[in-house]
């Protein structure tokens, strides 16, 4: 039987801030995520901020792979924002995304970085319900 759980997907994104571009990767940013809380699929979205090591962590969950599809195709723009202030350091995906969402990171990625894929063991999700006690 296949529950929501087995088809969540977790992308965690490291990216390498350009120097003296940090204000405008924050700008960007903050843009980026404010364009998905309010069109985007995602079950969630945070990034932190390293400054010290010039390197920003992303953390986005969806659904399924038609989420990331659909992401894609409504952030382009974006993502191409984003991009012009940092480079993808490394690229990990956790869960099993379909084979077209697969090769389409690994060609997004191209040669920047390849993409880590880990499948789930186990887990749960409490997203949107207080803890019962």
């Amino acid at each position: 039987m296949t529950t929501q759980n087995d088809t969540i997907i977790l992308f965690r994104n490291t990216m390498r801030i350009t120097p003296g571009h940090l204000e405008g990767f924050r700008e960007a940013i903050a843009q980026a995520v404010d364009f998905a809380e309010r069109h985007g699929p995602q079950l969630m979205v945070q990034t932190f901020v390293d400054e010290e090591q010039m390197l920003a962590h992303s953390f986005q969950v969806y659904e399924d792979s038609d989420a990331v599809r659909l992401h894609w195709k409504l952030a382009d723009p974006h993502i191409q924002e984003v991009m012009k202030h940092c480079v993808v350091e490394q690229f990990e995906v956790f869960g099993e995304p379909d084979a077209g969402v697969a090769a389409g990171l690994r060609e997004s990625l191209g040669d920047q970085c390849p993409a880590s894929f880990s499948p789930r063991a186990a887990g749960f999700l409490r997203f949107g319900t207080a803890p019962q006690g």
